[in-house]
């Protein structure tokens, strides 16, 4: 099989032995609900205490026994401009061996279609907005995340060097901003928009006159709901398959400000909001080019404020067993 010449994307089969590498994450659990629904009946995951992606032996044990003909690779190790500052080692270290390890143990037990999905982190800090696939590696990252980006832009080397030397048809998509049911709500790992959730419910429920928030409040963000993504996943498996990787997101964005004022309205707070302006905006702006992934014929479908009220409704929901 080659890519690009012999290669024609098509309906997967349902009944083929699917793999959602980090399914009980954010991502992935939406990608396995989205397979289910759509009516495949042999997906396969493994949790962290199943499978450490890190350990290359037991990966490729995994991948000799199991035979999956498809994988989405969504398992990595994330974590929000708190984290990802603080830990720069384990973001790169732990994602370049997870990737590593996947994929080439994709390739040498016959994975005919995989995904790997990356971030829209990977685009230098001051790219052109808004970014265009064309805008990787044509400037300077943002320091507060680079070792994580530097681990996923590996990623996409990864599966274009694998296209070129054996002739797979391995995609890549690079997602903006995620949030919805399954994030990671917790003080210290979260990204923006759970943590506004986490901050303003709290502050709902104990009647807080003050909420403060890091930065300015300026810096643009666009924003996709983890279910849009999921069904774009499967779309692109079905048809796409080029060396780009893939923009998927909504094309439009908002101010934090104004992304801090949807959740406050969510939940309910009606008190003060403050800004920390000690404290780093990260990237001023970060909004993706989709038209690539337009012209593959998708769009995103959950408007930002419906998806917010949903996710604030999903965390009331599951406060007792998230990760807070």
């Amino acid at each position: 099989m080659t890519a690009g010449i012999n290669f024609v994307p098509a309906k997967l089969d349902r009944s083929s032995k699917f793999y959602v590498a980090g399914h009980r994450g954010l991502v992935g659990s939406a990608i396995w609900r989205n397979l289910d629904g759509e009516g495949f009946t042999n997906l396969i995951g493994r949790s962290s205490s199943e499978l450490d992606l890190k350990n290359r032996d037991d990966v490729f044990n995994f991948f000799a026994e199991a035979k999956p003909r498809y994988v989405v690779l969504a398992a990595a190790k994330v974590g929000g401009i708190l984290a990802n500052n603080t830990h720069p080692v384990d973001f790169l270290s732990d994602n370049l061996r997870i990737q590593v390890n996947v994929l080439d143990a994709a390739r040498e037990h016959g994975v005919e279609r995989l995904l790997f999905l990356g971030s829209s982190c990977i685009y230098p800090k001051f790219a052109d907005q808004p970014i265009r696939e064309e805008s990787l590696l044509t400037g300077h990252l943002e320091p507060t995340n680079d070792a994580y980006a530097i681990a996923k832009i590996a990623g996409i080397m990864h599966v274009q060097a694998t296209r070129r030397q054996y002739g797979l048809p391995w995609i890549s998509a690079m997602p903006t901003n995620l949030y919805g049911p399954g994030d990671n709500f917790s003080p210290d790992g979260s990204h923006v928009l759970p943590a506004l959730i986490r901050r303003y419910d709290q502050a709902a429920r104990s009647g807080a006159a003050t909420v403060t928030n890091w930065g300015t409040g300026s810096p643009r963000r666009e924003f996709l709901h983890v279910d849009d993504m999921a069904t774009a996943c499967l779309h692109l498996l079905e048809h796409y398959d080029g060396p780009s990787q893939v923009n998927v997101g909504t094309g439009t964005d908002v101010t934090v400000k104004e992304l801090a004022s949807a959740v406050a309205e969510a939940v309910g707070y009606q008190g003060n909001i403050e800004w920390d302006t000690s404290k780093p905006d990260g990237t001023p702006r970060k909004l993706l080019d989709v038209s690539m992934l337009a012209e593959a014929g998708w769009t995103a479908s959950i408007g930002l404020n419906e998806g917010i009220r949903e996710t604030v409704q999903w965390y009331r929901a599951n406060m007792a067993t998230i990760r807070t």
